[in-house]
């Protein structure tokens, strides 16, 4: 007998230190473990008493005897528990879930592991509809309980439990629905990919059967997407949870992600607000992210974006924006923005080469266009691409760049010189055999060995080639 009260002693003392559970007072009645070789029951009853007048309501049961009770059951289930022998440990878990729920908060957390375990163990259906019953309730307990604790904040606990209702009884889904939408607006970016993506399936299921409307299915994913992001970005560690979810919401949300439904949903937004930063960004990110990019919509929303909140990434999409508009000028001045925000060398060789082709292919002011492709080169020297496009540009100007047989032929001199540098270069082999065709192309183009001689020439002289080009090559004849 007193080897029994000596280990209920120990387990309570344990359990108080361990858990913080309370701090005695010089008034209160000391317990010293290393100068008794047992206690009476008695002293422990004094030690929970004084404990119970302290706090209230009591953790441990209203009597002493109760939290005697209490702080053994929790014992045996959590040895139990530890053990991994679930069965034996349901029975003293149930007694410390009905008699002290405020106890611990691992009697909830443990508690569904439980519950699950009996659940699945169960045949009959009408006990197992019990337990998920059951399942529901711990999680209400906890948030009543523990819900001021930062590991049981209502929303986090509310995503769980939404979660585990989907599983055991999925045809719940306006309840489920509504209980993923209050822990999403609880929690915002700490929010559960679990939770993320159930909420997502339940309003499929909703608008499917015609209680919500496809408007608030692009709305929800906009919200939900934000969340995803956040974490993809700032927890790294959560990755594993988010990148799965986001592929499967993605699923979910493709059939819905139509340019008409995005049109309805955000044009009176837009001309109500046409300002307002936040909705520009959410129009352009939805738009582009479905492939609406054609959309008067987004052409107008980018545009005010760009003047209130300008970025380089956005001087560069409205450029392609006015390019596709045939707004030439246009384009080249905001793709000129692009590369004066770009702060990557990659970046800006990308915009700087956009401005090669529209100067020279539109606009027909080639030595600009030459001026960007320069740049780009700089930036980049082991790029052929800047290269091509000069050795394009000089052939393309070579008849107007000359009065006779032998004018206007020698700027595919000129252009061939480019052409063999950029395959010099470049070690990308599309680049080296796009240089090779074209000045096999080119070399047709040449002077005559007639013409160079009879203009006083032979091949390998060094020549002067004028008009804009204004670059020294050699004399070669085809």
């Amino acid at each position: 007998m007193k080897t029994k009260n000596l280990i209920s002693a120990i387990a309570l003392i344990t359990l108080f230190v361990a858990g913080n559970a309370f701090a005695w007072e010089k008034s209160s009645v000391a317990l010293d473990l290393g100068h008794m070789d047992y206690m009476e029951i008695k002293d422990v009853n004094e030690a929970i008493t004084t404990y119970n007048i302290q706090r209230t309501p009591p953790r441990f049961g209203e009597t002493p005897e109760d939290s005697v009770r209490c702080v053994r059951n929790i014992s045996l289930y959590t040895e139990y528990y530890n053990q991994r022998n679930f069965t034996l440990a349901y029975d003293f878990w149930r007694d410390v879930f009905l008699e002290c729920p405020q106890a611990q908060q691992n009697t909830f957390i443990r508690g569904v592991v439980l519950v699950k375990m009996k659940y699945n163990e169960e045949t009959d259906p009408i006990r197992r509809d019990a337990y998920v019953d059951t399942l529901m309730m711990i999680y209400d307990e906890r948030i009543k309980h523990f819900g001021s604790h930062h590991s049981s904040r209502k929303g986090f606990v509310l995503g769980l439990k939404a979660v585990d209702l989907y599983q055991l009884r999925p045809n719940n889904t306006k309840e489920i629905y509504e209980m993923t939408l209050r822990a999403i607006e609880l929690e915002g970016n700490a929010s559960q990919a679990a939770t993320l993506l159930v909420h997502m399936q339940t309003l499929v299921r909703l608008t499917e059967a015609g209680l919500k409307d496809e408007t608030v299915i692009l709305d929800t994913y906009d919200k939900i997407m934000n969340i995803i992001d956040f974490n993809l970005e700032n927890n790294p560690d959560d990755l594993r949870f988010f990148e799965p979810a986001k592929g499967q919401i993605d699923g979910m949300f493709e059939p819905y992600a139509t340019c008409d439904n995005i049109n309805t949903l955000f044009k009176p937004r837009f001309e109500a607000n046409p300002e307002d930063i936040e909705l520009l960004e959410k129009i352009t990110e939805m738009l582009n992210r479905s492939g609406c990019t054609e959309e008067k919509l987004f052409y107008s929303a980018t545009r005010n974006l760009h003047r209130l909140k300008p970025t380089a990434q956005s001087a560069f999409l409205m450029g392609r924006l006015e390019n596709g508009m045939q707004n030439h000028r246009e384009a080249a001045r905001y793709f000129e923005q692009a590369v004066e925000l770009y702060e990557q060398d990659s970046d800006k060789i990308r915009a700087l080469m956009l401005l090669a082709d529209i100067n020279f292919r539109n606009l027909r002011q080639f030595s600009q266009a030459r001026t960007y492709a320069l740049e780009a080169s700089r930036l980049d020297p082991e790029n052929g691409r800047p290269y091509i496009l000069i050795g394009e540009m000089y052939a393309a100007s070579a008849s107007a760049c000359g009065d006779s047989d032998l004018t206007k032929s020698v700027a595919y001199w000129a252009a061939v010189d480019k052409f063999e540098q950029a395959r010099n270069v470049d070690q990308d082999p599309a680049i080296r055999e796009r240089a090779t065709q074209l000045i096999n192309t080119y070399r047709q183009y040449f002077p005559s060995r007639e013409v160079t001689f009879f203009h006083g020439l032979d091949d390998g002289d060094t020549y002067r080639v004028e008009c804009w080009i204004n670059e020294t090559t050699r004399v070669r004849s085809r």
